[in-house]
Order: structure tokens, then sequence, then C-alpha cells
């Protein structure tokens, strides 16, 4: 049965999407090289991530997500379901690597990956081919490229969470200004929390 969001919602202006894709390896390569370890790898409350964990989570969705998923809907349509996706992946996959190679591994990879969503000619009709979500149900080409970009910017706002919490008390009573520091925090669940745990203290801590 096809799910009825798939249906009825607007394509994408893919060209519009591509804008942010194309920058977010930039933003994240100014924004964090160079900074200490209290930036990179402090987090905003219990069971959450950093912001080095965040580079090693988006290497992984271009890793196996996004183009891996767009192909899958190409050739196979809704008779093959999508793998799940590893959102804790980089807890292993990334573990041991400065930042920096991080950086520059998912520049490499976000390029490769808008090459290919290039080459594959996007039309209204393609737009609207479908995909079977494992939770999801059915999901659209342009459903996917749209969560591909709000995904990127989910996750800036997330590392901006990160790093301003390292000032939670040191604001004193700005904070009731400051609403970065009052939103509820986005929790990992029991298994992203157990590998976290595990990878942080292979580093030694954090």
């Amino acid at each position: 049965m096809a799910d009825a969001g798939a249906a009825m919602t607007q394509p994408v202006d893919v060209a519009q999407a591509m804008e942010i894709l194309s920058r977010t390896p930039g933003v994240l390569k100014v924004w964090l090289t160079g900074l200490s370890r209290a930036w990179t790898h402090g987090d905003y409350g219990p069971d959450t991530f950093r912001p080095y964990d965040v580079v090693g989570h988006l290497i992984q969705g271009e890793r196996t997500d996004w183009i891996v998923r767009a192909r899958i809907i190409f050739e196979e349509g809704t008779s093959r379901p999508f793998e799940r996706y590893d959102r804790y992946a980089m807890f292993e996959s990334s573990a041991g690597k400065p930042l920096e190679a991080l950086l520059a591994e998912f520049e490499r990879l976000r390029a490769e990956n808008l090459a290919a969503l290039r080459g594959l000619a996007l039309t209204p009709e393609k737009l609207a081919r479908r995909g079977m979500h494992p939770m999801l149900g059915e999901v659209t080409l342009s459903q996917l490229i749209a969560t591909w970009a709000a995904h990127d910017l989910n996750h800036l706002a997330q590392i901006a969470k990160a790093m301003a919490a390292q000032y939670q008390e040191a604001v004193g009573p700005w904070r009731e200004y400051l609403g970065i520091l009052k939103a509820p925090a986005t929790r990992m669940d029991a298994e992203g929390a157990e590998r976290a745990r595990r990878s942080r203290a292979r580093e030694g801590g954090a």
C-alpha cells in the first residue's frame, strides 16, 4: 500500500538542495579545523553526539545512505527495501582518526556523491520514483534528497548546540536569553549510548 506522505509531497528543488549539500563540507572545515578538543569533543548532555561524532556520522551517510538508496530506487524500486542505516557506525569506523582527516574524507565523499547525483539527470518523473524504507514504508526519491539536505542542517545545529553547551555555566544569568542552551537534548538510544561509551573509553575519555 502506498504511503500517503510519499504520494502528496511536492517534488524537491534539487538545485536548491544542492546549494546546502555542496556547502556543508566547507562550513565544517572552516568551523572545526584547529579548534581545541574542548570544542570538538564536548557533548551537550549524557548520551549525546559531540562535533567529532557528527562528522563521522555524516561520513557514514555518504558511504551507505543517500546515493546508495537513490540507486536502489532507480534499479529496483520498492521491490528491495533499503538496508538499515547504522547511525552509530562512526563509533567504530572513525575511532582514532584525526578530525582533520575525517573532514577531508567527508569533503571527498560528498563531492563524489554530488557528481553522482548530477549524473542522474533528475526530472519530476524520476523524482517521483519510490523506494521502500525498512521503517517508514514507501518514500520518494524527492523525499530522500530533501532529507539529505535537512539532515545536514540538523547536524550543523547539533554541533552548535554541543559547542554552546560548553559555556552552559559560564554564561551565568544570560542563559535565560540563550535558546540554544534551553532546548532539550536529543539522546542516543541504548545501543548508541553503549557504543559511544566503548568508543570513548578507547580514546581515554572525553
